[in-house]
This record gives structure tokens, sequence and C-alpha cells, in this order.
């Protein structure tokens, strides 16, 4: 077949869109293995990696805190940490704030719309009748 012998990928990828460039660097083209333009990770992907790991650390910090009993902490050599109370409380008081806001949504929106016995309710501006 001689100069159409494909021996590699990279040449398949070369005799197929018909390029004039390599995608190989001069120096790699002897090892046979090609180098992207762009490698590496993108910075989101690292710093999703990174915040993924790190609140899977905490959270398994934050459960070893609130469950191991004190004496086993002492016996350790922890002996600084906060209360035990915030343990419960932080959970408790971010539940209720998460219902105080979707309850405080909903009335905005009760308060926003005008009630059913207003003709504004069928006729507006984008209707065909306008009235006001």
């Amino acid at each position: 077949m001689g100069d159409f012998s494909m021996n590699s990928p990279r040449r398949i990828l070369s005799l197929s869109k018909n390029r004039a460039t390599s995608f190989l660097v001069p120096d790699e083209k002897v090892s046979g293995f090609a180098v992207s333009e762009e490698h590496g990770p993108k910075p989101s992907e690292v710093y999703g990696f990174v915040g993924s790991i790190s609140i899977v650390v905490a959270t398994v910090i934050f459960f070893m805190w609130a469950y191991i009993p004190e004496s086993w902490l002492h016996l350790t050599g922890i002996t600084y940490y906060p209360s035990k109370y915030w343990a419960v409380a932080v959970p408790t008081y971010s539940m209720v704030a998460v219902v105080l806001a979707i309850g405080f949504y909903i009335g905005q929106n009760f308060v926003a719309t005008p009630p059913p016995t207003s003709l504004n309710t069928m006729f507006g501006k984008h209707s065909t009748f306008y009235l006001l």
C-alpha cells in the first residue's frame, strides 16, 4: 500500500481531515504519543472536585464531633470544640429559615396577585380587550 498504510490513529486522523498541520510536537513524534493543544483539567473541574472533597471531609468531621462522646474526644487530645448544642441548633435553624423563606415567597405572590373579583385577572395589556 506504500504511503497509505495506516500505522497509527494519528495518521488516520491526519489523512481523513487532509490537514497540513500535525497534532504532535516534533519531540513527541518519536514516542508516538500525541499531545493536544489544550491539556489538563479546566478550573471549574478542579474547583468542583476540591469542593466536593471538602464537603465530604467537613461532613465526616461534623458527624464525628456530634456523635463521639466528649470523654473520647478528651482521650484523643481534642479539648477545644464548640458546644454540642450547636450540632442540633444549626440544622434546626437552617430548616426553619428555609420554611420561613418559602412562606414569605408564597405570601409575596398572594399580595402581588389581584383579587379574583378584579377584571384585571381576565383583561390586561396582553389581552384583546384592555380595561383600566
